[in-house]
This record gives structure tokens, sequence and C-alpha cells, in this order.
């Protein structure tokens, strides 16, 4: 109900930023390339079964209600143009883009932005495909770390962040093909903003209350925006 809400107004545009500060979080956010562009994705990792062609990106970044996409365009030819298709399997292109030193919580550089082509079998989720490439840190059903990056850390409330109206595009680093039946096993991996109906301690709440709160946030730029509109009309 909540990550509904919550991408129904990422995904539906009515919500506009300004240059105001606003409280956020650190998190990695999960995206689907569609018609051109990244869309927030409307659910966890675990629950979305890529198509053939398919891009999946995930993106670390200090965020509020506008959400920060992967900086580089999902191009699957750039990806897996190389890859030859397999049959019985399907191929999908995977950008991490672990953002930048100013989404860090310590300033450090983060890892380079990368491209890899996941050939797997037809019915892998986005968690697989994931976790076919980078060791995953899971912390109460939240995606908390890809790489070991960030060490520490999940879904992190920030005070009066500014975030930016737009992100400098990266260069993806390719990486070779992988197959993710013949990689380890790593920790399954969930939606940076989904919890799992029960975690290790059986407190889910951390990712509700970090979803419940960014879409406050996202209702309050609504509400300000139509204040702002109402006003011009008169």
């Amino acid at each position: 109900m909540v990550l509904s809400l919550l991408a129904g107004l990422l995904l539906a545009g009515t919500v506009t930023t300004t240059a105001s500060a606003e409280d956020g979080y650190r998190f990695w956010g999960y995206y689907q390339w569609t018609n051109g562009q990244w869309a927030f994705s409307q659910k966890g990792s675990d629950a979305v079964v890529p198509a053939d062609g398919s891009v999946e990106g995930w993106r670390y970044a200090l965020g509020g209600a506008k959400p920060r996409v992967p900086r580089a365009a999902g191009d699957f030819e750039a990806v897996c143009g190389k890859t030859p298709a397999e049959s019985g399997k399907k191929r999908v292109a995977l950008v991490i883009d672990p953002g930048t030193a100013a989404d860090s919580s310590t300033g450090e550089a983060p890892p380079p932005a990368s491209g890899t082509c996941v050939v797997t079998d037809v019915k892998a989720t986005g968690a697989k495909i994931l976790s076919a490439v980078k060791q995953v840190r899971i912390e109460k059903g939240l995606t908390c770390g890809i790489a070991g990056y960030p060490a520490t850390g999940c879904g992190d409330p920030v005070k009066n962040i500014k975030v930016p109206a737009t992100d400098e595009p990266v260069q993806l680093e390719i990486g070779a093909a992988v197959g993710a039946a013949n990689t380890p096993s790593a920790a399954p991996a969930n939606s940076a903003q989904v919890p799992t109906e029960q975690s290790d301690d059986g407190a889910p709440w951390t990712g509700i209350i970090i979803a419940a709160a960014v879409v406050l946030l996202l209702a309050g730029g609504g509400f300000a925006l139509s204040r702002r509109r109402a006003g011009q009309r008169a």
C-alpha cells in the first residue's frame, strides 16, 4: 500500500521540487528503463521478472521528493550488444550507479558506475540479476549496500538536504557478461524502497517508516505546488 502510493506519486509526476531545503534519505533506489527514461520501480526487485532485452537500474543517492535516477542512459545495446542470445535464456542489462561524493555520508569517492550484461533463465527476478553481479547487503528487508558500498548505514534520514535539479551524466564501465546460473549466489536483494513482510528480527517497520516519510515529503511538495498555482490564478 505504502509503496504503491509512493511509486504512483513519483511516476505520475505530480510533485515539483524547489530550491528550498528538504528532509530526505540516503538509499539505493531501484529503477527500470521504460520508454527512453528511468522509472521508479513499483515493486521490489524480488517481485520483478524482467523480460529479455530489459534494462535494470540501481542508484545510490541522497534524495527527497525527487527521485535520483541512474546518471547513465539504459542503453541495452551498449551493455549487451556484444553478448549473443542463448536459447532458453534472457539477456538483461544491469546498470549500477553508486552516485557522487556528495551523496556519500562521509564524502568518500564512490565506485564508478558500471554496466553488466546478465545472461540468465527467463524466470530470474531483478534480485537474482543483481546478486549475480554484485554482493548485496540486506538489513530489515532493504537493499543497504551493493558491492560493499556503502559499508554501513541503511536508508538513513538526513535533514535539510539540497538535491540538484539535474545530475551530470556518467560513462558506464562495461564489464564482461555474467551468467547468473554460474555465479556464486549472494544475499537476495529486495528493492531499497520495499520492506519485506518479516525481517530477521521480526521488525519490518524500518522500511515502512522510510517509505511513509517520503510519501509525506511528496504530499507536502504537491500541496505547495497547488498553493502556488492557485495564487497565480488569483
